[in-house]
Formats: C-alpha cells, structure tokens, sequence
C-alpha cells in the first residue's frame, strides 16, 4: 500500500503533457547537428524567448571552434613592439602613446621576439636607478597559425596567459593574438578607456597569398573609407558603412562563412551575428577573375 502511494506522488510530480505536446514531439524532432540548433535558436529569437544580444553570443561560442589564429591575429606588420636594443628612451614614447598592457620585446628583429614586456613593470625604470628591462621580460608562448581560438582560450585560461606569439610553418612570427581577441568573437568588441575609434585600425592588409590583395575589414568601417584603401567606388546612398552594404546586396542579415563576388573582389564574412556582419576578409584578384556570384 506504501509502495502504490509512493508511485502515485511520483507520478503526480511529473511534468503534464497534453496529446498536442506529444504530438509534436513526434513529428519535430530534436535539433541533429549544428545547422537545426541554431534554426532553432533563430525561431526561439523571432518568438522573443531570448534576445538578439544572447543569440549572438551563443553563434560566437559556435564560431571560435571554427576559427583559428590566423583568422582573428593581428599581423606582424601590424603590431606595436619594444626593441630592446634600443635605450629605452627611445620607445618610451610609443609605448605612452599606444597604451597597451602587454608589448612583444624584440631584439633587433621582428622575428626575434625574446619575451613579453608588462606595461605596468616599466614603472620601476622611474623609481630604480639601476633598471634592467631584461630581468622585467614575462617567458614568450608561440602557437601555430591553425590553432583552433576554443583550445587557445582554454590554454590562456589554464596557463594565466594573455598573449602569445603566432608563427607560420617555418617559424616565422606571423602576428600576434591577445585573449581579448578571442573572447571579442563570443561577446563582440571589448573597449576600454585605452581604446579609440581610429580608421586605420578598420582596415588591415594581410600577407598577399597567390595574385590578389588581401585585406581584414571591420563591417562597420564606412565605405567612402573603403573605396579609398580599396580602390572601389561603392555608392554610400543606401547604407553608410560597408556591413550594411553587403546586407543590402545579399538582401539579408550576412552569416558567418557567406562567400561570394562584387566585381573583382571576392568578400568571405570571417564573423557575424543575428543582427550585423562584423569582420569580413576582401580580396581583390586579377581582372580577368567572373564577378559572378
């Protein structure tokens, strides 16, 4: 007698569900593969059971398995670095002016990175006569261009690491990735009170691959900005920025992975959530490549 009324207070505490519920179990299945999750998790933010800003978080959780460091590295050409060969006078300045927290120190040569420089140990060059900046440099950690961004962030996180080093096949450094880079691909842009709204940072040449440039492009870099480092002559009368010219020639919201032709060049959006396409990869290829899609 217990026993029959234990099952009946446990059966009593299962969830109810109608025949329609069931029904609809059996004729829309769960979610297979990536694709149908986020169908599904498109549907649940057009029905306003999660908002735009939590969708496009949980695309980027999906994107940064997809990404490696060469996608979202800032290029070798393009970082700010300490040569410490130099007096420290000398590179003093540049580090006031670009502010950030971490340097690449070299000796010499771009390629010879020897350590990573601390912004906030260079305080003790204005309080120890005898400064050595050598004795100041944090040990340098190198990973290859293909390195998945989701096993970088969880190496930065298990080894309280914040930058290393990218270096191509033959181990050459190619550029340089933070892990504000990586989590900028889950949350979006990370600003701080350091950071400015500067137009060369919107535009990024990459190392030429084959016979065609290569450029990393923010979406909302404007277009008269673009037609400019680029050499195009978009129009800017129905959107502002190049993000929103490419929506308007796709005739929607841009998704991650999206390829495809304007004229000469080929655009592949590199990163993009439910409302906006973020950063695009341009490459420009001969004159005689079809423009068509």
């Amino acid at each position: 007698m217990q026993e029959h009324s234990s099952k009946v207070r446990s059966a009593d505490l299962k969830p109810h569900r109608s025949l329609f519920e069931r029904l609809t179990a059996l004729i829309s299945p769960e979610p297979e593969n990536r694709e149908e999750l986020l169908e599904v998790l498109h549907d649940a933010q057009e029905r306003n059971l999660i908002d735009a800003d939590a969708l496009a978080m949980i695309e980027g959780v999906f994107q940064v398995s997809d990404l490696s460091a060469r996608d979202v590295m800032v290029p070798r050409s393009q970082m700010d670095v300490v040569d410490i060969s130099k007096p420290i006078a000398e590179w003093m300045p540049e580090v006031l002016e670009t502010a950030h927290s971490r340097f690449p120190a070299v000796d010499g040569d771009r390629d010879k990175v020897v350590g990573i420089l601390l912004a906030k140990d260079l305080l003790r060059y204005y309080a120890e006569e005898s400064f050595d900046v050598h004795k100041m440099l944090r040990p340098v950690v190198y990973i290859p261009e293909s390195k998945r961004l989701n096993i970088l962030l969880r190496d930065f996180r298990a080894n309280r690491n914040h930058m290393a080093m990218v270096v191509d096949e033959y181990g050459a450094v190619a550029g340089l990735i933070t892990i504000e880079d990586v989590l900028e691909q889950i949350v979006g842009d990370i600003e701080d009170e350091y950071d400015f709204d500067e137009e060369e940072d919107n535009i990024i040449v990459l190392e030429n691959q084959g016979n065609g440039k290569r450029w990393r492009v923010k979406g909302l870099t404007e277009i008269e900005q673009f037609n400019e480092v680029i050499g195009t002559e978009f129009t800017d009368a129905d959107a502002d920025t190049i993000g929103g010219f490419i929506t308007n020639h796709l005739q929607r919201v841009p998704h991650k992975g999206d390829e495809f032709n304007i004229g000469q060049l080929h655009f592949e959006v590199l990163r993009a959530d439910a409302r906006q396409v973020q950063i695009i990869l341009v490459e420009k290829r001969s004159a005689n490549y079809s423009s068509e899609e």
